[in-house]
Parts: structure tokens; C-alpha cells; sequence
């Protein structure tokens, strides 16, 4: 196959401007890559001088290896004077929230915490709100669902459908109890039953314990799992004021915390946003490598987690079954 001139130099022309793209392409992402180093350092450093740590507490509640490290480093802390626990959740599990609420106790025992809610402090979220010294809520926020619920699914009708018999040996008859494969004893029922009970108990004491104000004549309506706006939690006692950040600053002042301290968000380590960008980064490079863009598959399973929520529940469910985003 032969060429022409022109068409040599049309696909020098073309070559040049390749290589000029691809080489802005390269340094966009390495100061793309850059900025983020920056700003993760930046937050560091201004860690290093007096403030006061904003902690968000968001999402499904479960076990946060990394939300509870970044608890232990606020508590450890001689620069954090005071903390803001910046919480919206519909809550998670019932031991997710139990450590988390320990962890912000170990916290309250060396300087002031308010905790502030956003859209809604529910279930495991509400016992971390009042694990602070202080609870502030917007007039529409929601707040309750104070109780504890098991859940497991039955397929037993739908295997009989397509003909699937289950069976199974055991060493005793509430062992693996209850399953989805069979309908659950009266036995197994009791058991989970037991089990809730208890778990909501405690829960009900960590109330009485932390809002004392509450009477005991008003515990049981309160604590029956209904809901409340931030103007009904305010006159239910289930919280002590209404405002936003500023309120929560405010208080922490009649706490001896200077209201001047910048007030500092502890952010995660390992932000959704820096995983994106990561991915994206990563993507281009092996782009301009001369690479398929499959070759950055690989780092998607990076990028989206899920949460499995095993045990016993502290969760608000809005309505048709569904859960708050």
C-alpha cells in the first residue's frame, strides 16, 4: 500500500496532536492526583492546632472499624477541645450501635460532645445521639423508633412450588433456628422472642440513663418505637434543643470551649469521593498506556460496598417496607 505526501503528513499531523492530548491528559490527572494528597494532608495539619472535631455519623449504623479508629484519635486528642457528632441515620445493627455509642461515652469522659441531627436520628442512630452530653435537632427532623427487631426470610412456600425439599440434621431442634427453608417453631419463635426482649430492654435503659428528664410514667409511650418530629422530641424530652451547627457551638461554649476554635470535620480516611477519583485516575492512565478500558474493571469492585446487616436490628423502616436514603 502506498502513500501519498500529503498523506504522510496528515498522519504526522495526526500523531502530534495524539501525543499532545495524551500528554494533557497525563498531567490533568497527576494534578488531579496531586490536589487530592493536598487536601488529605491539608486536613491533617489543621488538626494540629486547637478546634473543635465534627464528626458525621450517616448511613446504616453497623461496625465501622474506621468511624471507631477516627473516635479513638478525637478522644486521644489534646487538640480536639469539644466535638460535634453531625448525625443522619435511620440506624443499622443493634451492635453497631451499641460500640459506636461506647466509643462516644470514652469521648464525653474527657471533653464535651453535642450531637447534632440532620434528617433523622432513628434506632441505632438515636442511641448514638444520646451517647453525647447534648442533643440538638432541626424542627423536622425525626427522632425515635427506639426498639429492636429480628427479621428472616420464609422460601418454605416457594420451594414447595418448584418441588425443592430441604433437609437437615442437627444436634437439637433450636439449633440453626430460625431458617429460611421451614417455617419457624412456636420453640424457636419463644427463643428470638427472648432475645429481642432482652436487647430492647437494654436499649430502654440506656435511655432512662441518658435522658433522665423523661419520667417513668412517659417511658413506655416513648419507647414503643413511634417516631417523633424535632419540635415533638423537643417536648417529649427526647431532645434539648432546636438549632443547627451554630446552636451546637453555642452550647459547647457554656462548656468552657471558646466558640472561636475553628470547628474541623474529621473526615474518613478513605473517602467515597478519593476512591472515585482513584478509579478514575487509574482508568485514564491505563488509557493512554494504550490499554482497553476493561483493564480498569478490575478496580470497580473498589469502588461500591455493601453492608450486610446480620443480627439483631435497631432500624427505622419507612413506609411500604422501605428504608430512608
Amino acid at each position: 500500500m502506498t502513500y501519498t505526501a500529503d498523506a504522510v503528513l496528515e498522519r504526522r499531523r495526526i500523531r502530534r496532536k495524539l501525543t499532545f492530548w495524551r500528554a494533557v491528559t497525563l498531567l490533568l490527572v497527576a494534578a488531579m492526583i496531586l490536589f487530592a494528597a493536598l487536601y488529605i494532608n491539608g486536613s491533617k495539619s489543621s488538626r494540629n492546632a486547637p478546634h473543635i472535631a465534627k464528626i458525621s455519623i450517616t448511613g446504616t449504623i453497623y461496625n465501622n472499624e474506621e468511624l471507631l479508629k477516627r473516635l479513638k484519635d478525637v478522644a486521644e486528642s489534646d487538640m480536639v477541645k469539644g466535638v460535634i457528632l453531625d448525625i443522619s441515620s435511620p440506624g443499622g445493627t443493634t451492635t453497631g450501635g451499641e460500640v459506636i455509642y461506647d466509643a462516644v461515652r470514652k469521648i464525653a469522659d474527657k471533653k464535651p460532645v453535642v450531637s447534632q441531627v440532620g434528617t433523622l436520628a432513628a434506632s441505632a442512630g438515636y442511641m448514638i445521639a444520646i451517647a453525647s452530653d447534648h442533643v440538638i435537632a432541626h424542627k423536622t427532623s425525626m427522632i425515635g423508633s427506639i426498639g429492636v427487631l429480628f427479621q428472616y426470610p420464609d422460601i418454605s412456600a416457594l420451594l414447595d412450588k418448584v418441588g425443592v425439599k430441604f433437609e437437615t440434621i442437627k444436634s437439637s431442634p433450636l439449633k440453626a433456628e430460625p431458617n429460611f427453608f421451614s417455617p419457624a417453631s412456636e420453640e424457636a419463635k419463644a427463643m428470638i422472642d427472648n432475645t429481642v426482649k432482652d436487647t430492647y430492654d437494654w436499649f430502654v435503659g440506656l435511655v432512662k440513663e441518658r435522658r433522665p428528664m423523661i419520667t417513668a410514667d412517659k417511658l413506655p409511650a416513648l419507647t414503643n418505637g413511634s417516631v417523633y418530629t424535632g419540635r415533638q422530641a423537643l417536648q417529649h424530652k427526647l431532645i434539648d434543643a432546636i438549632g443547627d451547627e451554630e446552636t451546637s457551638v453555642a452550647w459547647l461554649e457554656t462548656k468552657g470551649i471558646d466558640k472561636e476554635l475553628p470547628v474541623i470535620e474529621w473526615k474518613a480516611e478513605s473517602s467515597s469521593y478519593n476512591d472515585l477519583l482513584s478509579s478514575a485516575a487509574m482508568k485514564l492512565l491505563l488509557r493512554n498506556m494504550g490499554l482497553s478500558d476493561q483493564a480498569g474493571a478490575l478496580f470497580d469492585e473498589q469502588i461500591g460496598q455493601r453492608i450486610f446487616l446480620d443480627g439483631m436490628l435497631s432500624v427505622w423502616h419507612g413506609s411500604n417496607g422501605e428504608k430512608p436514603q
